[in-house]
């Protein structure tokens, strides 16, 4: 494991690429290490997880109301586009709007995985905007893995470092 410091720089302050938080993220991300089975299988629990909370969710109001904004925003021409829970899989809209009406269905009730730590997260809440991304780019199940696993990684290793309670922040 690497360790690496995270701090506030002023806008002012043009970092190197490489000294940039998003950079190490993506170099983390871009680890060709291979998922071992049993993280794999704990991945599917959490995606079953996920679909279970927004399944119990889509009567409600707010999931309603994101999924009919979702709707509004169908793929570039030529493009794949992702899917929304709640409509048929031949409905599809613009990966950031799936990603946003699948997320509210997991958050509503807010039944999903917790990581408790310096600070509290959800990590379950990247498995939405990853999944967009895969239908989209036409991804297999493999790399669907693969980018809920950097999701995870990377979220719990923020929580474990950073405290935003602390300062009276809330991601």
């Amino acid at each position: 494991m690497i360790d690496h410091e995270v701090r506030v720089h002023r806008s002012t302050q043009r970092l190197a690429p490489p000294d940039q938080l998003a950079w190490k993220i993506a170099a983390v991300a871009a680890d060709p290490v291979e998922v071992v089975p049993e993280v794999a299988a704990m991945v599917v629990n959490r995606v079953i997880d996920n679909a279970g909370v927004a399944a119990a969710s889509l009567r409600r109001p707010p999931v309603a109301a994101a999924r009919d904004q979702a709707m509004r925003h169908p793929p570039a021409p030529g493009r794949t586009g992702s899917t929304v829970f709640g409509l048929p899989p031949r409905v599809r809209v613009s990966p950031e709007w799936a990603a946003w009406a699948n997320g509210v269905a997991v958050r509503e009730l807010d039944f999903h995985d917790t990581f408790l730590a310096a600070d509290y997260s959800h990590p379950g809440d990247n498995i939405p905007p990853i999944l967009a991304v895969a239908q989209h780019l036409g991804l297999g199940g493999r790399d669907l893995v693969r980018g809920i696993v950097t999701g995870y990684e990377i979220q719990v290793a923020l929580v474990r470092g950073i405290c935003l309670h602390r300062h009276r922040i809330d991601h």
